[in-house]
């Protein structure tokens, strides 16, 4: 990995979170999952261009319908990959979670949602600041690897949890993992990926050649991941004693 890629992308996670920490008083919600998004990357994404304008759509929609009900106790992280939504961040009940989830599985073009709100007090700004710096390494790091398309994952960081959403191969989304898993701060990895095959990103599908669409497709989750050895048992390669919960 080169220095200058990581200095370069960290400092400016570090500027986003800065912004975001001072409009959070005001805005309780986040639209995006604050990732960290690079010019160019619109034209090397796998989504079809519908599902990209969808997700942002999706975003904004979800956002408006949550802030009718924010109160104090919300602080909610709205981000949507080729229509799955994912939601982190916390609120103070478990009636408000449901209500969230409800509201968000309500908005047109939503295919399915993945609620990770937490029931406790909001993220810090401290949290809040580490969290995007880690984006910043992940993503830093997923670019500097040859044998993984960066472009493939967004990221998105609760309190030390990593989210992996993307449409990917298993291949990378394993060494999208590992990448993660070696960033320190990261305490776990859930991965929120669609799996396609190699033939499929090549367009070659059954009956036929041509473009794959799996932005039309069903939900492909993958197989639950085995956790990591327990933190005082030795680290594998690379890693920072995160642990992967199974994945959605």
């Amino acid at each position: 990995m080169t220095l200058t890629s990581i200095h370069r992308l960290v400092l400016g996670a570090a500027a986003a979170a800065a912004l975001a920490a001072s409009l959070s008083a005001c805005v309780p919600l986040v639209v995006g999952g604050a990732a960290v998004v690079g010019a160019g990357m619109v034209a090397t994404d796998r989504r079809s261009s519908g599902a990209q304008l969808d997700d942002q759509g999706i975003e904004l929609r979800a956002a408006a319908r949550v802030r009718e009900i924010a109160n104090d106790q919300m602080y909610v992280s709205v981000t949507s990959f080729n229509r799955q939504v994912l939601l982190t961040g916390a609120v103070g009940n478990e009636a408000d979670k449901r209500r969230v989830e409800e509201l968000v599985r309500r908005v047109d073009n939503v295919r399915s949602v993945v609620n990770e709100l937490t029931i406790g007090p909001p993220s810090t700004f401290q949290q809040r600041s580490n969290d995007t710096l880690i984006v910043g390494k992940i993503k830093a790091s997923l670019l500097d690897a040859k044998d993984v398309f960066a472009n493939s994952f967004k990221v998105v960081v609760d309190r030390g949890t990593v989210y992996l959403m993307g449409l990917a191969t298993r291949r990378e989304t394993d060494r999208a993992t590992d990448i993660a898993r070696g960033v320190s701060g990261v305490e776990k990895v859930v991965r929120v990926v669609e799996v396609v095959s190699e033939a499929e990103l090549a367009g070659q599908q059954p009956g036929g050649t041509g473009s794959p669409s799996p932005a039309s497709r069903s939900n492909v989750p993958l197989p639950p991941m085995e956790p990591l050895p327990p933190a005082n048992s030795p680290a594998p390669s690379g890693g920072a004693g995160a642990v992967a919960t199974p994945v959605r």
